[in-house]
């Protein structure tokens, strides 16, 4: 089970059953978490929790909280977004574009269009394919399998810097960070529309969608979302799409492409949200056919984690590191420079 605290913006697609229990006929009324506990390997109770909540775990093929208690005769599923496998990375010559090493992490610049980790249909070619060929013995977190050094991810086809630990105790010091929320990241996202007021926060809880499990929906309480808390800021005004940045406080799946949509500003081209139609501006064909041409030049949705700052967990410096913005968004700004100072 992940924690998306520490394991955020997990790529999701249909989820796949890993274990099926029985509960005995004469089990006792036990909590689910604690029951799980002591029949999954190498998962912590924290994870177990983290992944009931998620909507990981039914009974009797419905979702449940970590504190129902478990029946005789109870069937518990487990199940994942990436089917059962042997956990074995296959190391790979990939290019990395590092940003900063030392002999105990590294920061990398990720490309739009490459996985963080293997998964589903997605088995090669990843981030860490190319780690396990770049270094040895890279380490993991009981749980996390697969996924070694890491202890964040970004989405697929979104761009930008990530950390990545050489070492036990860089790794769970990054952890650490993750989890009290105290690693700086902000991301730049051209989005739909304008932001009013140009600053701000959005505190709503997030959680797998109720039709789509692949969808990160805003919902109403704790009880159906986990919280999340997003400070945007307008930093260009385009007219009918803006430059904004976006800093995240917490870390959940698809966090910052939820909250614009629930902001009412969708990340341009993000097809999963929506953001691949034409959503603010006017209905000439000439700006139809401008679009789609900006569409083109970005055929993703247009977010890129520009800051990472943290403490290191060795040195106790605080490190920052900025990246530049990839040509697809810079060139996709330029146009719509172009379009709003002579249309």
């Amino acid at each position: 089970m992940t924690d998306s605290d520490t394991l955020p913006d997990e790529q999701d697609d249909e989820l796949f059953e890993h274990h099926r229990i029985i509960a005995d006929p004469k089990q006792g009324l036990i909590r689910i978490d604690k029951f799980l506990f002591a029949r999954l390997p190498n998962v912590t109770r924290t994870k177990i929790q983290a992944g009931i909540n998620e909507g990981f775990v039914r009974v009797n093929d419905k979702e449940v909280k970590p504190n129902y208690r478990i029946h005789p005769n109870d069937i518990i599923t487990v199940s994942l977004p990436e089917p059962p496998r042997d956990t074995e990375v296959v190391p790979e010559n990939i290019a990395l574009s590092i940003v900063f090493e030392d002999e105990h992490l590294m920061v990398i610049n990720k490309p739009a269009g490459m996985v963080v980790h293997p998964a589903y249909q997605n088995w090669t070619g990843t981030l860490v394919n190319a780690l396990a060929y770049h270094f040895k013995n890279l380490p993991q977190m009981p749980g996390n399998d697969g996924r070694p050094g890491l202890v964040h991810r970004i989405d697929k086809e979104t761009s930008g810097l990530l950390v990545v630990a050489k070492d036990e105790k860089t790794l769970t010091g990054l952890a650490k960070q993750f989890f009290d929320h105290t690693i700086e990241r902000r991301y730049y996202a051209i989005v739909w529309g304008v932001p009013n007021p140009p600053e701000g926060t959005i505190d709503q809880f997030v959680g797998r969608g109720l039709k789509d499990r692949r969808i990160t929906t805003v919902f109403p309480n704790r009880e159906m979302g986990r919280a999340a808390i997003t400070h945007y800021r307008l930093l260009q005004d385009l007219r009918y799409v803006s430059l904004v940045e976006c800093k995240l406080e917490t870390g959940r799946t698809h966090q910052i492409r939820a909250h614009m949509k629930f902001l009412g500003h969708t990340l341009f081209n993000d097809a999963t949200y929506g953001g691949d139609q034409i959503l603010k501006g006017t209905t000439f064909s000439k700006y139809k056919q401008f679009v789609e041409n900006c569409f083109k030049l970005l055929p993703r949705q247009a977010l890129h984690a520009k800051t990472l700052g943290f403490v290191h967990p060795i040195t106790k410096k605080f490190l920052q590191f900025d990246s530049e913005l990839p040509e697809d968004i810079k060139d996709v700004i330029e146009k719509w420079e172009n379009y709003v100072k002579y249309n």
